[in-house]
């Protein structure tokens, strides 16, 4: 049986891994993420004492591939995955920067190789995107509108294949947070197999905090722990330019980062992912202090996040 550390998250080491990759997506400025905030120093925001964090691999897809998307990723997607498995059966805490949101295929397929003696994996899906597409529904042909549909078993074979020919996560265990702008034909696969949709419609009736409450319940019933992925794009745009694709009426950062901040005590998360960061279009850095203040909330640290304004608000 897998076993996981018990000595609390923060003796947890983090291993931060970059993908520079936007080859799944319409604008490809999240290629430039991981390499933004290496030079920024996200180690080290998430660092201090303990846990130690250390950059591991920055994974490129292959030139030859640059404009085959599903060739480039049926490549990539293998690679992220086994070196977020080993990170997680060393005993680390996996934090994959995106990147488009396709690569999340190869970290949730990684931690899923990791877990999966011990249970099934929970995962919080925090988008304004159902990214639950297949190739026979898909509008655009997109692959950064499939990687939740992949994980669930649903798509092309390569992606759903990724390290083990069967789906990573099971829809019970899973929440999507945030999402206001999808097609039916999506919505209509996730509702018939299962999986919750807590949308901003919701949200904005019952407050963050109780949304995420419930959020984080379907996801913890899974007995193999549980993993977050963020797309930049949950936030509002006030909170969050520098993404490819913003929706107007988002998540605001700081209610996004109390809500998180709980989970950065929990034991049982596996690993945070974080994508569709583009530098290119952010302004002033907010995005980028906004992707960081999420980080640190989510892996146990406090959070600093913009309002939109000159003025910052600590969050504990």
């Amino acid at each position: 049986m897998t076993q996981f550390p018990s000595d609390g998250v923060r003796r947890r080491s983090i291993r931060i891994f970059g993908v520079r990759s936007g080859v799944g997506g319409r604008d490809p400025g999240a290629v430039a993420a991981a390499d933004t905030l290496k030079a920024a120093g996200l180690a080290e925001h998430l660092g201090g004492d303990e846990p130690s964090v250390a950059w591991g691999e920055i994974f490129r897809p292959a030139r030859r591939h640059a404009d085959d998307p599903k060739a480039a990723m049926t490549r990539l997607n293998p690679r992220i995955a086994e070196a977020v498995r080993d990170a997680s059966l060393a005993g680390d805490r996996p934090l994959v920067i995106g990147g488009d949101h396709s690569c999340a295929v190869g970290t949730w397929s990684g931690v899923h190789a990791a877990t999966r003696s011990a249970g099934p994996l929970g995962l919080l899906w925090i988008d304004a995107h159902l990214d639950s597409h297949t190739p026979e529904t898909s509008h655009t042909g997109l692959i950064y509108g499939m990687p939740l549909a992949a994980l669930l078993g649903h798509g092309d074979a390569p992606f759903t294949g990724c390290l083990h020919d069967e789906a990573k996560v099971l829809p019970q265990h899973v929440c999507v947070f945030g999402a206001r702008s999808y097609e039916p034909e999506e919505r209509a696969l996730l509702d018939r197999i299962g999986v919750r949709v807590i949308g901003m419609d919701e949200i904005a009736r019952r407050g963050v905090h109780d949304a995420m409450q419930e959020a984080l319940c379907v996801v913890r019933r899974a007995s193999g722990g549980f993993g977050i992925t963020i797309d930049m794009d949950a936030l509002d745009p006030r909170d969050a330019p520098g993404v490819g694709t913003p929706a107007p009426g988002g998540l605001r950062a700081a209610d996004l980062v109390r809500s998180l901040s709980p989970v950065g005590e929990a034991e049982e998360l596996r690993a945070l992912e974080i994508c569709e960061y583009n530098p290119g279009r952010d302004r002033k850095g907010v995005t980028q202090r906004n992707l960081i203040a999420l980080a640190r909330a989510a892996l146990g640290s406090s959070g600093v996040v913009e309002t939109g304004r000159s003025a910052r608000i600590a969050v504990a």
